[in-house]
């Protein structure tokens, strides 16, 4: 790993299902099913299409009653943990446990009466579920925002704080934090306050973070800057719009940082005026769809000049370097052949699958 980056502290290690959070794990990708939670073959439907795409963990709305017993269903179809998000009512909560749930989002300060939080936390305990305190700028408490006036790193980290230490008054220690904001260098600020402050692995977020091109954007720096630095145990990207964007995007995040391999890496040129493959972009965006589900750990190189191109190429697993109506193969540093432009998608496809 480049020097640049940070060496993650091996924070304490909390296990969700079948995945460990923390304790120097690898980081895991999360995301939150769109579909009503009660439309049980939906829901499952999803959940699988995002495990095939890379999801770790996922998370599901559980607003009422019928939301939590569709866990009961949707556990067992599903490969990967779920997570149940409540708010504010305790007795969801305990039914999301009581049917399987591998984890729960709550902030403990907002169940209501101490006697209530207790059964959750006694529940959970039990059944070693770990509790995500999930702290939002958009939605502290009270005398929070009275001390504080508006959001701030500070107020989302004193909000954390004091939902902790409900916890940690009740002995219970299972638990994973995360402190989102839309404000992404209050978002940075906070979750670097809050590293130092408390050893509880981490969950990183830029909360509505927006559409899929500029949230993208937004997450990685928030999210990026913090991994850069070493900071941060599990991650998700919140897209409006399809949760396969949200796995995407964090994927190319934890790649890009080398913190994540899998999967095939596309690198190619901007383009300018020495191009002369003009159908260059068009290439680039159909190999991009066709190879976004492979597992395989390989770096591609579309390059479209002589000046970058065949260097580029070469230090890919494979690669083209183009010129006019045709291009160069190359294949681990070496030419294996010369293709015409309107075969390089398919014929980089074929290399891709049989590369070894």
């Amino acid at each position: 790993m480049d020097k640049l980056i940070h060496e993650r502290s091996h924070r304490q290690a909390v296990q969700v299902g079948k995945v460990q959070i923390g304790g120097g794990a690898p980081i895991s990708i999360q995301s939150m099913t769109k579909t009503r939670t009660e439309n049980i073959d939906a829901t499952v439907e999803q959940i699988r299409q995002l495990t095939a795409g890379g999801c770790d963990i996922i998370r599901c709305a559980v607003p009422a009653e019928k939301a939590a017993i569709a866990l009961k269903e949707i556990i067992p179809q599903v490969s990967i943990p779920v997570v149940a998000d409540i708010h504010f009512n305790y007795r969801l909560a305990l039914q999301a446990i009581e049917n399987g749930v591998h984890k729960i989002r709550i902030n403990p300060g907002n169940i209501g009466e101490r006697k209530r939080l207790e059964q959750v936390l006694s529940a959970c305990r039990e059944r070693s579920i770990p509790i995500r305190i999930g702290v939002n700028s958009g939605s502290l408490e009270p005398l929070v925002k009275k001390k504080y006036s508006h959001p701030t790193a500070a107020a989302l980290v004193e909000s954390a704080l004091y939902h902790i230490k409900i916890c940690e008054d009740y002995q219970f220690y299972d638990l994973v934090i995360s402190l989102k904001s839309s404000n992404v260098p209050m978002m940075i600020e906070a979750y670097r306050q809050l590293a130092v402050t408390v050893d509880y692995p981490l969950h990183l977020g830029v909360t509505e973070a927006g559409p899929a091109w500029s949230g993208t954007i937004r997450s990685a720096i928030g999210i990026g800057t913090l991994l850069a630095e070493g900071i941060g145990d599990t991650i998700r990207v919140s897209l409006t719009g399809e949760p396969q964007e949200e796995v995407r995007a964090a994927k190319e995040i934890l790649k890009s940082l080398a913190l994540r391999k899998g999967g095939v890496t596309l690198i190619s040129c901007p383009t300018c005026g020495r191009l002369e493959t003009p159908e260059l972009t068009k290439i680039v965006q159909e190999l991009e769809q066709r190879v976004q589900n492979i597992t395989a750990d390989l770096t591609v190189a579309v390059m479209g000049c002589a000046v970058n191109g065949p260097g580029e190429a070469r230090e890919a697993d494979l690669g083209v370097a183009c010129g006019k109506n045709k291009a160069l193969l190359i294949r681990r540093g070496e030419v294996i052949g010369k293709i015409p432009s309107s075969q390089i998608v398919e014929r980089l496809y074929q290399e891709i699958l049989a590369f070894k």
